[in-house]
């Protein structure tokens, strides 16, 4: 933009008196188009209106605020400073009325939430359909995310939560339970201490994001060395494996429970190795919860009640 010098706000009372949200958003509108006209097509305004305006806003004011040129507009030493202060009060005001809105209770804007395990896609479906100003993002991972630097509201996860800044709600309990096909077993033989297991091919997870683990850990306390052909984060893949006599593999008793009561899985070891796992929701204390976190912490609590596989009954 051109610059050239003008002479100041005629008074501070005509200055804030002049400045209003509608006021100041065609002001930047016209600054960033270039012209009125394009500004007004911008804005949805017939042009006489928009340059109307703009010339009461000068007079009020008393000074220039832009060059008329030829081809476009340019700012004056005032427009320049005008357009400084306006884009903070714009930006202000639109904080402030979106501050305001939330607080009516309504859910609305963008809702990003980490799955660890079953998708609970009713959940998410349901939601969508009973308030559709909202957008949502879910992401499926087995990686305990952090919700804070990477921006995700509400966690779905299964196991431990270690951050001491979060609030876990623990809303079911699971166990993990060692499961192989007869067909395995009859093939490989029944570990009888977790000792056999380091004879046995394990399907085993993942440690840290990348890192396959290297042992399973056992009701008691502590831990057993295992190791085998396949590491995967997948839970399906893990059961269909299992499923189909490749290996031995550690899954909540949830995931396993149809496969064990229909006999196509056995429990292996299952007094021995295994561990409880929680689920939880998992979310940052707020000293305000947007309407839609809030809602949504509602109704996953009903749906995880709802719809959590009944666990093995050992």
């Amino acid at each position: 933009m051109n610059i050239t010098s003008e002479k100041k706000f005629a008074s501070p009372v005509h200055f804030y008196h002049s400045l209003n949200s509608d006021r100041m958003r065609e002001f930047l509108a016209v600054v960033r188009e270039e012209s009125i006209s394009g500004a007004a097509r911008t804005l949805n305004l017939p042009r006489a209106t928009l340059s109307r305006r703009i010339s009461a806003l000068e007079a009020d004011l008393g000074v220039r605020l832009l060059h008329r040129r030829t081809n476009r507009l340019t700012l004056t030493e005032a427009g320049e400073e005008l357009r400084l202060r306006a884009q903070r009060i714009v930006e202000d005001v639109t904080d402030a009325w979106n501050a305001v809105r939330r607080l009516d209770g309504t859910p609305r804007g963008l809702l990003r939430v980490s799955v660890t395990g079953p998708h609970f896609t009713r959940l998410f479906t349901d939601f969508l359909c009973d308030y559709p100003e909202v957008r949502l993002e879910v992401q499926s991972t087995t990686r305990h995310v952090d919700l804070l630097s990477e921006g995700i509201d509400v966690a779905i996860r299964i196991g431990p939560v270690k951050d001491q800044n979060l609030i876990a709600r623990r809303l079911h309990t699971d166990r993990l339970v060692a499961v192989a096909s007869p067909a395995y077993l009859s093939w490989r033989g029944t570990p009888k201490t977790p000792e056999n297991l380091a004879d046995h091919n394990c399907i085993v997870g993942f440690a840290g994001e990348w890192t396959p683990s290297k042992s399973w850990p056992l009701l008691a306390g502590g831990s057993v060395p295992v190791g085998g052909r396949l590491s995967a984060n997948e839970i399906e893949l893990v059961t269909k494996t299992a499923l189909d006599g490749i290996g031995i593999a550690l899954l909540p008793s949830a995931i396993a429970a149809e496969h064990l009561r229909s006999g196509a899985l056995t429990a292996v070891l299952a007094d021995i190795v295994g561990a409880e796992i929680p689920v939880s929701l998992v979310y940052a204390d707020r000293e305000f919860m947007d309407p839609k976190v809030r809602i949504f912490i509602d109704r996953a609590v009903e749906a995880i009640a709802r719809e959590m596989p009944r666990p093995y009954d050992f």
